[in-house]
Parts: structure tokens; C-alpha cells; sequence
């Protein structure tokens, strides 16, 4: 059967499992868009902007494990979607954009709206196609998928020219994927693992330090099980929260530069550290060179240019995450550490860094303290960047797995509302709180356009402290308090919520917190608190950089 390359698009994506797409049309794109229509089986949602529809398809495969779908037109519609492609790549989420491009004839000739987004995009996709023959488009489409979900997850792009899209071709989707330079290393090398065993075995100390890619893996159950049978405490990377329930008692929050102080403690001490699905970031390690200076380092990861690429490796195993634990759960005895577990208890009691202090001001942590409190942790988080971030991976306890989003290696702010409205879709039956800046807010605000058309009943906390918070606490704390372009002139975020039709309240008072969040809660819809915060609250603990 003879189709259009639209179509070829459109029925691609039907045998991918795809159902959902984010995205904003434009003239080379037209036509795709046009085709839509034959195809109720699509969902396409109208984002407000290019860089929402990107994030909105993270969020979406980040809670629903299938690769996230946006449509974005040529030129400046191409170029607004770089942004979530590269927070995509950064954060190893998987995603096909597809994009408009001038017809063949035309390209490389400066045409209205033409850019080399695939030029563009070759440095922050795992690949990306610049289709030219309509025969092609099936086979690239099948490959794009296949790349962007195995493997180390991440995005892949498809550029098509206008062309492309009308003209025909007999359809025969690949059943297979043949890439002889492509084959990701699934499974352990048995002597690695038999190396590993024996480590595990004689340490004194040994901790488990588990990324993102534990639960890209959806290793939840593999990584427990190793923490219970060996009695070895757990701590995460930011990325990593939620990969391991934190009510566990072998559970010692995340590490980093806001991290909890006796997580940093238990590295620098441990003399086993097995890392799991983590790249060692430079927020996680501070100065490489004291960075766990007393352990033998186990690095576990899908991707083997991540192993001894910031920290030294003693035992690299190169695998998916869950494949790798269920090996070493096979092998490894039932150990226990006491002595080890009575001193990191010692320095937890001694940091009790999630208290509260009392305060007459709101405090952002009591806020995030009480939504905690009000969904008995049943709900899926999403932040942007910034103070507000710190507060929610600190002050929310993650018991539920994978239910914590948020921008890691890009760190990009904006993204928090149009991401909780791919996650909401994606989990509609899910409590989604999304937990925003007034700065980060302010940055892909138009996509409460979406939430209201759309109907996408989240609930948006703004904590408002009319500062680029994170920045202004490092002018307070490095820069003598010369608060540069950091204090913000915010909206009446109330009345702008209600300018889109979204339920919406202020509040200022510690006693107000709990019942708004209440309201928000019984609301079926979206619902908005603009949360009037203590202006100069900071983070701690903070790691300075370059420090330990």
C-alpha cells in the first residue's frame, strides 16, 4: 500500500505503541499535522511552546517507561525544542522529536525558516536523520525508537522536509532493527560480577550508591533486595531519589552539595562504595579527589564511557542496572554490618538536618513538608531548578518509586509545569503536585494554556520568595549580598491563573498551608497556590564547590 510520508509517520508511530504527542505546528509541518486528522488514535497535545512540548514528552517517558513523542515545525520551532532535547539527553530520557524541515530543494540555500537542526542537535541527541528519500522513512523511524529506548536511554531526532511528508511510498514497517555498531551491553561479565562478590564479601563498610539509572532499569526490587540480604545502607544521587524507599532503615538520603550531611559522611568513610546507574556529576562528588578516598569503588552502568570517566574504578561492570543486581543477588551470602550501621544511625541523630525550625515566616520545607503530609507521600513530584528543588528532595519522603522528576544534569529551569503536564497525562490516575519557583514559574508559564485547555488536573505549589532564589543565596554567600539581577518583580500569579481559567488562591500564613493544600487536593482540576515564602531562606547543607 501506497502511502504519504505523513502518514508513513503517523502509522509508525501506532506500531511504536505511541499514543501521545506534544508538540506545535508550522508551515513545514503542515502537512503532518493535516494528516493527524485521519488518526484519532493519536492524542496530540498543543503546548505553548516548543521547549514545553519537549519537556512534556520527558515527563510522560519518565513515568510511563515509553519513549516520549514531540512535533515541532522548521526553523525557530526546531531550535525552541534544543533546550528539552538536551535536558532529555543529560538525563537519559527516552524521546523521538520529529521536526519540519524546507523541502529538499531548497535546503542548504537559506530558505525562510531553515536551519541544520540535525547540525544543531549532533552533540545532545544519540542520533539524529535528515530524511530525503520517502523509501527511507520507516526504517528511520523504527531505528529512531529502537535507539532511543535501549540501551542508555535518550533522544532522537527526525528531521523531514515538507516535501518528504507528501510524497509516496509503499509502506512495510521493519519488524527488526539491524545496526551491526550498535549493540548495548546488557548483562555482567561473569568474572566482574565474581570480583564484585568477593569485595562485597570482605568490606567493613560497604554503601550502595544508586543513580537514575536504577530506576530507568526499574531495578527497584533487585536493589533492595542486595541492601537487605547484605545489610548494606543505601544512599542516592538527586536523580536517584525515590530509586529506594526512604522509610527503609538502610535508607541515607541522597549525597551532593545539598545533600544530607551524614550521606556526604558515609561515602568519605565507607570502604566499599558500589555505584549503580550514576555518572559521578559534579554536584554528587564535589572534589574528585577526596571523593570516597578509603573505598575500593564497584561502578555498575549501561553505558561504559561513563566508567572511570570522573572517579577511578576498581570493579567496572558494564550492564543494565537490573540485569547486574539480579547476578550479584545470586551470588552474594547474607552478610550483616552493625558497626558500620550504629555509626551512620550516630550521625544521622547527630545532623538532624530535616527538622524544621520554628519561624513565624512560611517557610518554603514547611510547605513541601506539608504536602508531604497531606498525600501520605502518594503523589508524584515535579520541580524545576533551584531552592525550590533542594526543598522538595529534602522535605518530601519518597517511599513510592520513581516519583520524584526533576531536572538533573542540565539543570533547567522551566521545567517543572510543562513536565507535570506529560507526567499527569501519562499517569492520569496519579496525584501529580508540581512544585515551582517563581523564577523557574515564570520561564514556560505560557503552558498554563495547556494545563487549562487540556484539562490537566495538577497541582502547581509556587514557592514565591521574588528571587532567583538558588542564585541570590550564592551572592549572599559568596558575593557579599550584591544581589544582581536576582530579585524578581512577580506577577499577581492569582490573577494570572485565573486569566486562563485555573482555581487558584495566595497564602502567607503558616496556618493557611495545610487547608489550601486541602482545597487543592478535593479540586477536580488543576489548581493553583502561589506560596508567599521567607525572602532570604536558604539551602543547607551546602557543599561549596570545589569542596568536600
Amino acid at each position: 500500500m501506497k502511502l504519504t510520508g505523513a502518514q508513513i509517520v503517523c502509522e509508525s508511530l501506532l506500531k511504536e505503541g505511541v499514543d501521545t504527542i506534544f508538540g506545535i505546528l508550522g508551515g513545514q509541518i503542515l502537512p503532518l499535522y493535516d494528516t493527524l486528522t485521519q488518526y484519532p488514535q493519536l492524542r496530540h497535545v498543543l503546548t505553548g511552546h516548543e521547549q514545553g512540548a519537549a519537556h512534556a514528552a520527558e515527563g510522560y517517558a519518565r513515568v510511563t517507561g515509553r519513549v516520549g513523542v514531540c512535533f515541532a515545525t522548521s526553523g525557530p520551532g526546531a531550535t525552541n525544542l534544543v533546550t528539552g532535547i538536551a535536558d532529555a539527553y543529560l538525563d537519559s530520557i527516552p524521546m523521538v522529536a520529529f521536526t519540519g524541515q524546507v523541502g529538499c530543494p531548497f535546503i542548504g540555500k537559506d530558505a525562510f525558516q531553515e536551519v541544520d537542526i540535525t547540525g544543531i542537535t549532533l552533540p545532545i541527541t544519540k542520533h539524529n536523520y535528515l530524511v530525503t528519500n520517502v523509501a527511507d522513512l520507516a526504517a528511520t523511524i523504527k531505528e529512531a525508537f529502537y535507539l532511543a529506548r535501549t540501551g542508555r536511554p535518550g533522544p532522537v531526532l527526525i528531521d523531514l522536509p515538507k516535501d518528504i511528508q507528501v510524497e509516496q511510498a509503499e509502506f512495510n514497517y521493519p519488524e527488526k532493527v539491524n545496526l551491526p555498531g550498535y549493540k548495548p551491553t546488557l548483562n555482567g561479565h561473569p568474572s566482574q560480577i565474581a570480583r564484585a562478590i568477593k569485595l562485597i564479601s570482605a568490606a567493613k563498610k560497604p554503601l550502595i550508591l544508586a543513580g537514575h539509572g536504577v530506576i530507568i532499569s526499574g531495578a527497584f526490587d533487585g536493589l533492595k533486595t542486595l541492601a537487605e540480604k547484605a545489610q548494606i545502607p543505601v544512599v542516592t544521587t538527586l536523580q536517584g531519589i525515590s530509586a529506594f524507599p526512604e522509610s527503609h532503615p538502610l535508607s541515607y538520603g541522597w549525597l551532593g552539595m545539598h545533600g544530607m550531611a551524614y550521606a556526604n559522611m558515609a561515602v568519605t568513610d565507607c570502604d566499599l562504595l558500589i555505584a549503580i546507574g550514576m555518572r559521578f556529576g559534579d554536584r554528587a562528588t564535589a572534589k574528585v579527589s577526596g571523593f570516597a578516598p578509603r573505598a575500593k569503588i564497584i561502578h555498575i552502568d549501561i553505558d561504559p564511557a561513563e566508567i572511570g570517566k570522573n572517579v577511578r574504578v576498581d570493579v567496572p561492570i558494564v550492564g543494565d542496572a537490573g540485569n547486574v543486581l539480579a547476578a550479584l543477588n545470586k551470588q552474594v551470602a547474607p552478610l550483616e554490618h552493625l558497626e558500620w550501621l550504629k555509626l551512620l544511625d550516630t550521625w544521622r541523630r547527630e545532623h538532624p538536618l530535616l527538622d524544621i525550625r520554628d519561624s513565624k515566616e512560611l517557610l518554603p520545607q514547611f510547605v513541601v513538608r506539608k504536602i508531604w503530609e497531606a498525600t501520605k507521600g502518594d503523589a508524584i513530584i515535579v520541580t524545576g531548578v533551584g531552592q525550590h528543588q533542594m526543598f522538595a528532595g529534602q522535605h518530601f519522603f519518597y517511599d513510592k518509586p520513581n516519583s520524584f522528576i526533576s531536572s538533573g544534569g542540565l539543570g533547567t529551569m522551566g521545567f517543572e509545569l510543562p513536565a507535570s503536564i506529560g507526567v499527569k497525562i501519562g499517569k492520569p490516575d496519579e496525584t501529580v503536585w508540581c512544585i515551582a519557583g517563581d523564577g523557574s514559574l515564570q520561564m514556560t508559564i505560557q503552558e498554563l494554556a495547556t494545563v487549562s485547555h487540556e484539562g490537566v488536573a495538577v497541582k502547581i505549589a509556587i514557592m514565591n520568595n521574588n528571587y532567583l532564589g538558588m542564585v541570590r543565596q550564592w551572592q549572599q554567600l559568596f558575593y557579599e549580598r550584591r544581589y544582581i539581577a536576582t530579585p524578581l518583580n512577580c506577577p499577581d500569579f492569582v490573577k494570572v491563573a485565573e486569566a486562563y481559567g485555573i482555581m487558584a488562591e495566595k497564602v502567607s500564613r503558616k496556618q493557611d498551608v495545610a487547608p489550601a493544600i486541602k482545597r487543592a487536593m478535593a479540586h477536580d482540576g488543576p489548581y493553583i497556590i502561589n506560596f508567599e515564602v521567607e525572602p532570604e531562606e536558604n539551602v543547607y547543607p551546602m557543599v561549596p564547590p570545589g569542596r568536600r
